[in-house]
């Protein structure tokens, strides 16, 4: 976000909120996998932390890894055996160094950088709420076959997704899991599509899914995924907002930590498995694997992240999920040869590095067979915050600009959607963009309900529409430097990878 990234939830901006009273072959592959919690005690001692350790998938190593990690200080919070990764508890300082010595581990490594125990930061950012008559728009009613806050969603129209629901709203029998802070299901505009059988809590590891615990912890922080939420799937029944699938069903599987709102990789790599177990079509990835920006493969714990992330994504495609994922906020070239991070770990005090986007892996967006969206403003240009790159981006969307003014009754770039507690506001970022892919995505499985992950990525592809490179040097904020740089033609290229999806085409 240059450093738009009070992340998460990629969602940068300030949020302005209605009332209604809102190729990494080399990495292992996945065969299935079926988690089984451990009755162990939960780890207290001050220094304990967080481990994956990744093995092979037979029975024999997978039984003498499980003693292996108890002999050597490790407590199993959870087994995925047929993916070969145990998620660990330790507080022996040298537990990573001397389980990767174990016979049959492949690689493991901390998951974290600040101990269990240890609370971080929250959400940036105080919502803004607007004057009451603005917020009596939100069940007022609107032109013939809109929803009342519809005029504002010129990211609907970009689209043509409100032409699309005309023709074919989306399948029921779809569901795109929004794996996130946490969904609000009782919202108005969610509680029609909203599947509570496929939804969980995948904090700590291990799936929780008693009545509500997909809901978020904190509604006035954890946002990001009820917003995710509303746009792929809020209801066309006369409250509201649309979404881009407003007739197929959407989840939610929270993963952001209840203490500092972080995506560590155990609760990711449950909540892949989760949802292919589950039989979720499509997830929704607005977010990046914490505490690393990008995870380098040279570092035993890094490496061990990508491995357990990967084996989890690659598991839930060959179950049949599609997984979406935004491209990040940092207006980064992810074809470049080198990058400065300078935000990581963001459980501990962040340190300057240079990367190479080559060998240093931004989870999930830079795995394997995950579609890769970079975010577009009102003109259709690439929004300022977006990261991109020429064999990395897929395919682009809508996510908001604030620099890109629309012609709607708010006069605001962003993106409107659903928020907790009733509500609406704007957000803006990659995270926006990439559920406007999971919505198209779900109106082609719609349409083509045989379609395989791969088929599914190849036809949001196909429909998708390339403006090009720009015509002259990319200044997104409009301060009279260059950006970013523009690499590949009008069928592929950077920016927009394939080109910006179109709802309309998925459905004819």
């Amino acid at each position: 976000m240059a450093h738009l990234r009070s992340r998460r939830r990629l969602a940068l901006a300030v949020p302005v909120v209605l009332s209604l009273t809102a190729s990494l072959g080399f990495l292992p592959s996945v065969a299935s996998a079926a988690p089984h919690a451990e009755s162990t005690a939960q780890a207290s001692t001050a220094g304990t932390l967080a481990y994956v350790v990744n093995t092979r998938t037979d029975h024999r190593t997978i039984e003498s890894v499980g003693r292996a990690i108890t002999a050597h200080g490790g407590s199993v919070v959870a087994t995925y055996a047929r993916i070969g990764v145990f998620v660990v508890h330790s507080a022996n300082p040298d537990f990573g160094k001397e389980i990767r010595a174990v016979r049959g581990v492949q690689s493991a490594g901390a998951t974290r950088t600040a101990p269990l125990s240890a609370a971080g930061t929250t959400e940036e950012g105080a919502v803004q709420y607007l004057s009451k008559a603005e917020a009596a728009k939100v069940t007022q009613g609107a032109t013939a076959g809109e929803e009342p806050l519809e005029a504002d969603q010129w990211d609907l129209r970009a689209i043509g997704a409100d032409k699309a629901a005309k023709t074919h709203p989306g399948s029921p029998k779809v569901t795109v899991a929004v794996i996130d802070t946490g969904v609000d299901d009782t919202h108005p505009d969610l509680a029609p599509n909203f599947s509570r059988s496929q939804s969980a809590n995948c904090v700590g590891g291990v799936a929780d899914t008693s009545e509500g615990a997909w809901r978020p912890y904190n509604p006035a922080e954890d946002y990001h995924g009820t917003h995710v939420a509303g746009e792929i799937a809020a209801a066309r029944n006369g409250i509201g907002v649309a979404g881009v699938a407003p007739g197929v069903k959407v989840a939610g599987i929270k993963v952001s930590d209840p203490k500092d709102g972080l995506f560590y990789p155990e609760n990711v790599v449950c909540a892949f498995v989760f949802a292919a177990d589950h039989g979720v079509e499509i997830t929704n990835n607005s977010y990046y694997v914490d505490p690393w920006l990008y995870n380098c493969m040279d570092d035993p714990d890094q490496r061990a992240i990508v491995d357990a992330v990967n084996r989890a994504q690659l598991y839930a495609q060959r179950k049949g999920t599609l997984n979406v994922a935004s491209a990040g906020n940092s207006n980064d070239d992810l074809d470049s040869d080198a990058l400065v991070d300078d935000s990581s770990p963001d459980d501990a005090t962040p340190v300057t590095r240079t990367v190479n986007p080559h060998e240093c892996f931004d989870v999930p967006t830079q795995l394997p067979g995950v579609v890769t969206v970079s975010a577009t403003g009102v003109k259709g240009t690439k929004s300022y915050y977006s990261s991109y790159g020429l064999g990395v981006v897929d395919v682009a969307a809508p996510g908001g600009d604030k620099y890109q003014i629309p012609d709607t009754p708010s006069k605001n770039g962003r993106i409107l959607s659903t928020m907790p507690g009733n509500q609406y506001g704007f957000l803006q970022g990659t995270s926006m963009a990439s559920p406007h892919v999971a919505g198209v995505a779900a109106l082609l499985k719609s349409a083509h309900p045989h379609a395989t992950p791969a088929q599914l990525q190849a036809l949001l592809k196909a429909q998708a529409d390339n403006p090009g490179c720009p015509a002259g040097p990319y200044d997104g904020d409009g301060d009279g430097v260059v950006d970013a740089t523009c690499v590949g033609g009008k069928r592929v290229n950077g920016f927009y990878g394939f080109g910006v999806v179109d709802a309309l085409r998925a459905v004819k």
